[in-house]
């Protein structure tokens, strides 16, 4: 079976001009290559980057909001560093930039061990939520 390349299209950009964008719909919450889903994440977490390359927004979110938007864009810089192999995770530990942080439950919360102190997961001290933060 033979294989054919799409039809010839002009240059997008020619000699650092710019002639054409790249745009998606403001309605439109989905990721080109990441499938995006929504749904209900419990109280206080609007996203999710999941390992599997889905990212997952809380269905408490108004579509096409700013909240949404920056949510999405927090969770695109997690789900980049997944696809790089900087961060990673599982039940039992986060892994960052070469370090493993464990991961367990305590008390009925799922909690981190960073610089010797557990900390309750979805908080924003962690190294990993800093990096994103400053992006969003």
């Amino acid at each position: 079976m033979g294989f054919k390349l799409g039809k010839q299209r002009e240059a997008i950009a020619h000699q650092g001009n710019i002639k054409q964008k790249l745009s998606f719909k403001a309605d439109d919450s989905s990721v080109p290559g990441t499938p995006v889903i929504r749904k209900n994440l419990g109280p206080d977490i609007l996203g999710e980057a999941n390992m599997d390359g889905t990212i997952y927004i809380s269905n408490t979110i108004e579509p096409g909001s700013q909240l949404e938007q920056e949510a999405l864009r927090e969770e695109m810089i997690h789900s980049t560093e997944i696809k790089l192999g900087k961060l990673a995770y599982t039940d039992d530990s986060v892994y960052y930039n070469g370090i493993t942080y464990p991961r367990e439950t305590r008390n009925g919360k799922d909690m981190i061990k960073v610089d010797g102190k557990w900390k309750e997961a979805g908080t924003h001290d962690f190294p990993w939520e800093q990096k994103a933060k400053i992006w969003v």
